[in-house]
């Protein structure tokens, strides 16, 4: 690592969804290099890293501080903490967003905001479900929203059933965070917001996503507004998974943006 600059921790995904999901990414990133290395890592209760038994009495426990503090530990683990790039899809999203705003870092460079939100309240806005989250109905509802607004892909990458898969292994952050889907938002990230905190976002900015994508513009338009360098990119081919459903044109534009001074 220390013959780079500029690394890019991936905070990836929701909750319990394991860095399989981004098994694709390194092929076209290849294809559209820039000079620093990529790190991805699993947050505590996700995928490879360690899953605290216990914890879902005590939702206080996954929070954002949590969250917050395992990234801060691991740029000092890694010793980028001066000089680093950050990029957060979905929840990763919401981590490092309100990693930037409220922490500001230093070192952060660029910081690259995809298919998530400043504000759970616009989420709920667009998409709060009624109906009994435990019937069959409800869940084939939850797969039908999925296919038209998560991935369009038929059939999906074989790395997303997996990561559900995991998920439905120890959901304890998910269902506690989010509750029982993206679309029935009832866990302790229901209230949460960092809009208020955004013009505090310390470095160039590039927003992602899809006019199809469950992180609608809605999302969007506050951290469009209140953070002040920022480009905003839209893939219009995809949905909430343009690494996928568009990975030439997606990384091209991560690439370029993050070649930029």
């Amino acid at each position: 690592m220390t013959e780079h600059t500029g690394t890019i921790p991936f905070t990836y995904g929701s909750e319990t969804f394991h860095t399989w999901d981004l098994a694709p990414l390194p092929a076209p990133a290849r294809r559209n290099r820039t000079a620093s290395p990529v790190v991805f890592y699993d947050q505590i209760g996700i995928g490879a890293s360690a899953h605290p038994t216990g914890r879902p009495a005590h939702p206080g426990f996954w929070s954002m501080e949590l969250f917050m503090d395992e990234l801060d530990n691991l740029l000092a683990r890694l010793g980028v903490h001066d000089d680093f790039d950050l990029l957060g899809h979905s929840w990763g999203c919401m981590l490092a967003v309100q990693y930037a705003s409220n922490r500001h870092p230093e070192g952060m460079r660029h910081l690259v905001l995809a298919d998530g939100s400043p504000s759970m309240e616009a989420t709920l806005k667009e998409h709060e479900l009624h109906g009994t989250t435990d019937s069959q109905e409800y869940q084939d509802a939850v797969m039908v929203f999925y296919k038209k607004h998560v991935c369009n892909m038929d059939p999906w990458p074989k790395e997303l059933p997996q990561s559900f898969e995991a998920m439905e292994e120890d959901p304890t952050v998910y269902s506690t965070m989010i509750g029982p889907s993206d679309i029935h938002i009832v866990g302790t990230l229901r209230t949460w917001s960092c809009v208020d905190q955004l013009h505090n976002s310390p470095c160039p900015t590039l927003l992602v996503n899809s006019p199809m994508d469950e992180a609608q513009d809605v999302n969007f338009v506050p951290m469009f507004e209140k953070i002040s360098r920022v480009k905003w990119v839209q893939f219009v081919g995809s949905t909430h998974l343009a690494f996928y459903e568009e990975p030439e044109r997606y990384f091209a534009e991560i690439s370029s943006f993050l070649r930029e001074e």
